[in-house]
């Protein structure tokens, strides 16, 4: 069932167009996230559904009630933002509190909620603590227990892991996402974290330039990208340009631009004969020795991130890949290679998607 249906969404700020007759679909109890770079309108199209934000034109309707128009306090929205927003002469009870105590919920009902709402996020036994005695991490679960606790259709969350450490927020992640299933609220994450995103949503809605540029769950995003915004945004890929050769029951062949190299890829043929293959770093296989279609090439540098190691490595005709070194094989920098890759791994975009 959809909960939330936005239709022919736009923003404009004078001249200046942040969000381009957008329509998107939201089912109930999904997580789904907004990702795309500053600028992109992700912002703009949560403030609209807030009420923070009139909307140029368009329609915003939950569970078939349109409520474009209404005032934020009328929406039955939770809010979660980067800075918590929490009241500093406040104890815990009391911010946890305060929205049911401006909807004139009773004193006993209102106590019990926030006890369960504090419970729910892992903070009972805090609710005596004003805001400056808790770490960002517990802040943060405050402010989600303030945002549950009036039982929200739709919870909507900015950035809310912005102002964490790294450990802090991953914990924070795991916490939020593990509540969100718990409680089955509709959610809206806005983010510029593709892991964050990839990591906690049911589904991904790419923006760009207030556009969707693409959506879906995230192994699709990431797998199967429909344009190359999307594969280089979602993740770490190399983007080889190619000529479109012909295409038969194995795949389309193409021709590698600047390197005359030809090989198999899956994916839509683009229409005008010239595009992308996305490989990414796990699917590029260095080796020392030639393989059946390999193209040699030299490590330029190699990047140790802990977990992983990638390579850098440069091949003629300005062709430069990116691959994850295979575990024990110790390529140095310097070392001659030979890059390879499996047709099914390397994946066809149009050209005129960048």
């Amino acid at each position: 069932m959809s909960a939330l249906v936005i239709e022919s969404l736009r923003i404009a700020y004078g001249n200046t167009i942040a969000v381009k007759n957008l329509d998107l679909t939201i089912e109930q109890g999904k997580l789904v996230s907004l990702l795309g770079p500053s600028g992109s309108g992700k912002t703009s199209v949560l403030r609209a559904i807030g009420g923070y934000l009139a909307p140029t034109s368009g329609s915003i309707k939950i569970d078939g009630r349109d409520i474009t128009q209404d005032p934020p306090q009328f929406r039955d929205m939770g809010m979660v933002f980067q800075n918590f927003v929490l009241f500093p002469h406040m104890s815990v009870l009391d911010n946890v509190e305060f929205g049911l105590r401006t909807r004139g919920i009773a004193k006993s009902e209102r106590r019990r909620r926030v006890l369960e709402a504090l419970e729910m996020v892992q903070m009972e036994g805090f609710q005596d603590r004003l805001p400056f005695q808790l770490s960002g991490g517990q802040q943060q679960r405050v402010a989600l227990a303030r945002a549950l606790v009036i039982r929200p259709t739709v919870l909507l969350m900015d950035e809310p892991m912005g102002a964490l450490d790294a450990k802090l927020r991953a914990q924070a992640q795991e916490e939020i996402r593990a509540v969100q299933q718990e409680v089955g609220v509709t959610t809206i994450l806005v983010t510029h974290d593709q892991q964050e995103a990839m990591a906690m949503s049911d589904r991904i809605v790419v923006m760009r330039d207030g556009e969707i540029m693409d959506e879906g769950e995230p192994w699709r995003l990431y797998r199967e990208p429909r344009n190359s915004f999307t594969a280089e945004f979602l993740g770490t890929t190399t983007l080889l340009p190619v000529e479109v050769l012909d295409t038969d029951a194995l795949g389309t062949r193409v021709r590698l631009v600047g390197l005359k190299h030809e090989f198999i890829v899956k994916g839509a043929r683009p229409a005008n004969g010239i595009g992308f293959v996305s490989l990414r770093p796990e699917d590029i296989r260095c080796s020392r020795e030639p393989v059946n279609g390999s193209i040699p090439g030299r490590v330029n540098k190699r990047m140790f991130y802990g977990v992983n190691t990638f390579l850098r490595v440069d091949a003629p005709g300005a062709v430069s890949f990116l691959a994850l070194e295979t575990r024990g094989s110790e390529i140095d920098e310097g070392a001659e290679v030979h890059v390879s890759w499996q047709p099914h791994d390397a994946r066809l975009l149009p050209r005129d998607a960048t």
